[in-house]
């Protein structure tokens, strides 16, 4: 596969599953903000901003409905969804004939839906009145059309190399989004923050399970009973649980496999070790231990982890010498 093409598919893949993400996070808080008092808002939001890296340019200002603006439709601001949808159908763009007519029309319609002058403008419109069900409306619509798009790329496409570089952008960047959530939520939960009560507890842990489509999942595993080292567990090692870390590792894993395999490539090992080791050190690791260590520290391992990959990635695949492509 030429290496234009798995970097389109790679990035169009990403931008979609951040897209989705920060649309999660924002509705969750709204939602949240309708059960807690306005003190709570502003640790609330901060850490919202700490879930999605710590955007550039962006910083709480003391209104949570313009900084919900800001991350829906400025196009100033890379993570914003709009820039994340637009960078998305632009590298879609690129490789038209390499994906299916259905996924390009789903791409289409949720490039429009974001970017309609007339739907914009009422939704900042409820953002300005905090009409947050307004709000929430469009965010779970966002939602929804990434996952008819996941659902049409899985069968409309070959599931071949073209199909597995749309995985491995889905699952890394689902990786290192999930790591960054429970780094911001760690404080608060598991170092018992100070100021919190039994019931805001409870809210601030279903809201980081519903961050992570993972209240409904959760409570059939282990019921009702929202306790912090359960959840980091379930988060971070359950391995049939899709947005866990360590589904996502084994995902990404399988997709490098089938890649290095589809394309008869033997220079993958050391991208595959690098896989491997993560792999191995969720499927090894307790929630136990890591709690009882530094687990700030982990989880930062993992993203170190994931840029690693992310590079190697980039540098057999996407940014590589003629002269390697040729020798290979």
């Amino acid at each position: 596969m030429l290496s234009r093409v798995a970097d389109s598919l790679y990035w169009m893949s990403r931008y979609l599953e951040r897209a989705e993400h920060t649309a999660r996070l924002l509705d969750v808080n709204l939602n949240l903000m309708l059960d807690e008092g306005p003190e709570s808002a502003e640790r609330r939001w901060l850490r919202v901003l700490q879930a999605l890296g710590k955007p550039k340019g962006i910083a709480w200002e003391g209104d949570p409905y313009t900084l919900t603006q800001t991350l829906i439709f400025d196009r100033e601001h890379k993570s914003s969804i709009l820039s994340c949808m637009i960078s998305a159908r632009e590298n879609s763009r690129h490789v038209r004939e390499q994906i299916s007519t259905e996924q390009w029309h789903r791409l289409n319609s949720m490039y429009l839906q974001v970017t309609r002058p007339e739907l914009k403008n009422r939704d900042r419109a409820g953002v300005a009145a905090n009409d947050t069900m307004q709000s929430s409306d469009f965010l779970q619509s966002v939602m929804e059309s990434v996952h008819q798009f996941q659902g049409v790329t899985d069968s409309t496409m070959n599931h071949g190399e073209g199909w597995q570089f749309i995985q491995v952008g889905r699952y890394i960047e689902r990786a290192y989004a999930t790591t960054l959530l429970l780094e911001a939520y760690h404080e608060d939960l598991w170092t018992r923050h100070e100021h919190a009560t039994e019931g805001n507890e409870f809210l601030e842990w279903m809201g980081l399970l519903r961050s992570a489509t993972a209240f409904e999942a959760y409570c059939k595993v282990y019921t009702a009973d929202l306790t912090p080292d359960r959840i980091f567990e379930f988060l971070l090692l359950d391995e049939e649980f899709p947005h866990s870390v360590r589904f996502s590792i084994d995902s990404l894993q399988c997709a490098l496999e089938r890649i290095e395999g589809d394309g008869g490539r033997s220079r993958g090992e050391g991208l595959r070790k690098l896989s491997g080791r993560l792999q191995a050190s969720l499927s090894y690791s307790s929630a136990e231990e890591i709690l009882t260590q530094d687990a700030v520290a982990y989880l930062r391992g993992i993203q170190e982890q994931c840029m690693t990959i992310h590079e190697t990635i980039y540098a057999l695949y996407m940014d590589y010498a003629i002269q390697a492509a040729l020798a290979g």
